[in-house]
């Protein structure tokens, strides 16, 4: 299964219900996202439990750390007397890891670029666009191009077959690796490309009568596309297309994206933070909680101005992040609850007891008072 095509087709009828890719890919992150309430849920109550336990945690480590093996062989009878696994709020990130993964490569490929490659979103001039852009105008039949460019085709190409007018439609298994450079590639002069037949997967009746074929080839660094008519040439299909040399341009609208990352994820960070104050018991963990709150989204949007992140992945994190902050707030609220009602319950509980043992003593006095 190619999940990159299923990730595809599952933006594709996302944006048809909502009318925009944006809107489509903000849908697909609400969805994951109440998916995940659970694990949400599951994530804020190990945070609360680790709360309480970390003064009787601080103490096993300062009696045993002269002892690392035995601190965490205590530690571990620790966590199992409690019921409690460390590992429990780590599950939201690492099931997000996948989909981030899968949305990255799906807006970088060229399915995307043929279907919704010029979608915009508001202030988003292209979904797929990264921060550091070269221009291309598509479809224009001349490729701005520089030295180090790769190319691929789409997915669905166009054969002509001899003696036959209409066109054979054909699935490319690799797209990525069907396109050919022959020779170095000079901006200003004639790119010469070329396909093996056998990358067509054609039945070899069919190979022998093939005359051209319509190939939307893609530029992979300008995300450029051109239609380009390859034409047979012994066993591999050839094509010559003129070339410019490429400006680079910063996409200033990917940009403020990234700052609103960043701001949306420190934010969420504080957030948090606030929802969970009784963590700060110890000085040294606040600081250190502190210190992680305001570095973590610094460091991420500066790496995100260095890796080109494509713009609807960056709306994907800002959607989640917030999303997050009314998820946390509401868990926690739904947590307290639970924590007042419990605590309700054992001060009903031990009002009863009392009660039984007041009245049990109050009958004893009767009967010695009889006797």
């Amino acid at each position: 299964m190619d999940f990159t095509v299923l990730t595809i087709d599952i933006l594709k009828s996302l944006g048809h219900i909502m009318g925009n890719y944006g809107w489509g890919i903000i849908l697909l992150t609400v969805i994951i996202r109440l998916a995940m309430w659970p694990l949400g849920v599951s994530q804020q109550r190990s945070m609360k439990t680790m709360q309480m336990l970390q003064p009787k945690m601080k103490a096993i480590q300062d009696r045993y750390k002269s002892n690392p093996q035995m601190m965490q062989q205590k530690m571990m009878e620790f966590y199992k007397e409690h019921k409690f696994n460390p590992m429990a709020g780590c599950w939201p990130v690492a099931i997000q890891m996948p989909i981030f993964i899968l949305l990255y490569s799906a807006l970088m490929s060229p399915m995307f670029i043929q279907v919704a490659g010029n979608e915009s979103f508001y202030f988003i001039k292209r979904l797929d666009a990264t921060l550091r852009g070269n221009a291309g105008v598509s479809y224009d039949n001349e490729f701005n191009v520089s030295q180090n460019d790769t190319f691929s085709a789409t997915k669905a190409i166009k054969v002509y077959l001899k003696g036959e007018e209409t066109p054979v439609e054909q699935k490319v298994s690799n797209p990525r690796k069907i396109i050919k450079v022959q020779g170095d590639i000079i901006p200003g002069e004639t790119l010469d490309l070329k396909i093996s037949l056998d990358d067509l997967n054609m039945k070899y009746s069919q190979l022998e009568k093939v005359e051209r074929a319509e190939i939307g080839v893609i530029d992979n660094n300008t995300r450029e596309i051109e239609t380009i008519n390859f034409v047979k040439s012994g066993d591999i299909l050839k094509a010559q297309v003129p070339t410019k040399a490429v400006s680079t341009s910063i996409h200033y609208d990917v940009l403020i994206l990234v700052l609103i990352f960043g701001l949306s994820m420190f934010v969420t960070q504080k957030i948090m933070m606030a929802t969970n104050k009784q963590a700060q018991q110890d000085p040294t963990q606040a600081a250190m909680q502190k210190t992680m709150g305001t570095m973590m989204p610094i460091m991420l949007t500066a790496t995100f101005i260095f890796i080109p992140i494509p713009a609807g992945v960056l709306l994907y994190l800002i959607s989640s992040n917030l999303i997050q902050v009314v998820q946390t707030i509401i868990i926690n609220k739904q947590l307290d609850m639970e924590e007042e009602a419990n605590k309700a319950a054992k001060a009903a509980n031990i009002d009863k007891l009392n009660a039984r043992k007041i009245e049990a003593k109050e009958v004893k006095n009767v009967g010695e008072d009889k006797e």
